[in-house]
């Protein structure tokens, strides 16, 4: 209880700060938001924007309540060091004293875990432009909500804080954006695959070596213009809509896609983020490990079956939490997909088994489906059948710790904190 009170003290006095200092500095702000795919977007709108303007992204996937103070005052998360704290209060006093050169451009993205999270932390913004990226019909955080429809409202509420004159970037696939009435003065830009976006991706393909995929590339065009964009390592179209609004998002802050072109030189997609990672005994993982929703493995799920492949699709799928009363019937939903995209089944944690069960109800073997409790028991189970050409796929909720497993199956696991989410000191001592 005490350390919850001297954070809120902490988080209060560098909120203070950093009010003061975009009132100093005055840069302008790109808030991204939506329930898919937003550290992707926000790395991707930083790698677009800074080849023509001075610019800071939020680190990680930093979206809480401390995410835009630690932003605008370029300190890092403290966690529980109570001395780096003080120091990031130092330092966010320092830029007040003492004028130094500052971003002008400022790219932060904000999530929604509990009703109210994004409000509170647009309460004090004014952004200049907003990004929104995906929202499932059932989003991560839905049990802490009425209703799905209330998630999406608040994930949207960034849209209504734009500034006179901003700028809604908008994909122009989903349909839960496609009705947003904008305030006046507000101009839009859209992205997508869809004919009528403003900045739009087609010839999407995968690329292969030795048999087995080793990235994506795809082209881009808006107003004229046309650029090939290639990123290795990835799987996805994930990663396509991710580059799509980081471009829209530079553009809409005046940059051209001629300015931009060479984004995916300094793109690098997040740890956990259908990164392709080696594996024990030539195979491929694809580690999607980072956080998990019932959208979000289906997107997984598609890039594999879509991934060539030499040997067997194999799928490590752990519980999707957070999902309330929704969770029963998305794991099934998931087992019925997971069947006919999928050779061998591993899952983990008790309400994944719902995943298990459906997709032997849809007809897949039961030699090809297997439960496990714990993801070090699912680990050593397929590490003993691993063979040359299998492509495995391992994806769960955050508090399952998925990453475990890939480190685990990986060909370097030295080579774990490049590839990885949740490797910092306090992540692994937990």
């Amino acid at each position: 209880m005490m350390k919850e009170y001297i954070r809120t003290f902490i988080v209060y006095l560098l909120t203070l700060e950093a009010r003061a200092v975009l009132k100093k500095y005055k840069p302008r702000l790109i808030v991204v938001t939506g329930s898919v795919g937003k550290t992707s977007t926000k790395d991707a709108t930083y790698a677009a924007l800074k080849q023509v303007a001075f610019v800071r992204k939020s680190e990680k996937s930093y979206n809480s309540d401390i995410g835009a103070p630690l932003t605008i005052l370029g300190v890092p998360n403290g966690w529980s060091n109570l001395y780096q704290w003080f120091k990031n209060l130092f330092d966010g006093a320092m830029l007040l004293l003492i004028s130094t050169p500052y971003p002008t451009w400022l790219v932060v993205e904000v999530g929604a875990d509990r009703p109210g999270d994004i409000s509170k932390s647009l309460s004090w913004l004014k952004p200049t432009v907003v990004v929104t990226t995906r929202f499932p019909a059932i989003p991560v955080h839905v049990e802490y909500y009425a209703s799905p429809e209330a998630v999406i409202e608040e994930e949207l509420y960034p849209l209504s804080a734009l500034a006179e004159g901003g700028v809604a970037v908008i994909n122009a696939d989903e349909p839960h954006t496609a009705q947003v009435t904008l305030k006046s003065g507000v101009r839009t830009l859209t992205y997508g695959f869809s004919k009528r976006a403003d900045v739009r991706a087609h010839r999407y393909r995968v690329s292969k070596k030795a048999g087995l995929p080793s990235g994506i590339t795809f082209d881009v065009m808006h107003q004229g213009t046309e650029i090939s964009i290639v990123i290795p390592g990835v799987v996805g179209k994930t990663h396509v809509y991710a580059i799509l609004g980081g471009m829209a998002g530079a553009l809409a802050t005046g940059a051209t896609l001629s300015n931009i072109a060479k984004l995916a030189d300094s793109y690098d997609a997040p740890p956990g983020r259908l990164r392709l990672v080696p594996g024990m005994h030539e195979s491929l993982i694809v580690d999607d490990s980072y956080n998990s929703s019932p959208a979000a493995v289906e997107e997984a799920l598609e890039a594999l079956q879509n991934a060539t492949h030499t040997g067997r699709r194999i799928g490590i799928l752990g519980d999707m939490l957070e999902l309330g009363s929704f969770s029963a019937k998305e794991h099934a939903r998931i087992g019925v997909l997971a069947e006919s995209r999928l050779d061998m089944l591993i899952t983990v944690g008790v309400r994944a088994r719902g995943i298990a069960e459906a997709a032997l109800e849809k007809g897949m073997p039961v030699s090809a489906v297997h439960l496990f409790e714990r993801g070090s028991d699912a680990a050593s189970s397929v590490l003993s059948e691993l063979k040359k050409g299998d492509v495995v796929l391992i994806k769960g909720s955050q508090s399952m710790r998925m990453e475990r497993i890939t480190k685990a199956l990986m060909q370097n696991p030295e080579e774990a904190v490049k590839f990885l989410p949740r490797q910092d000191t306090e992540w692994l001592a937990r």
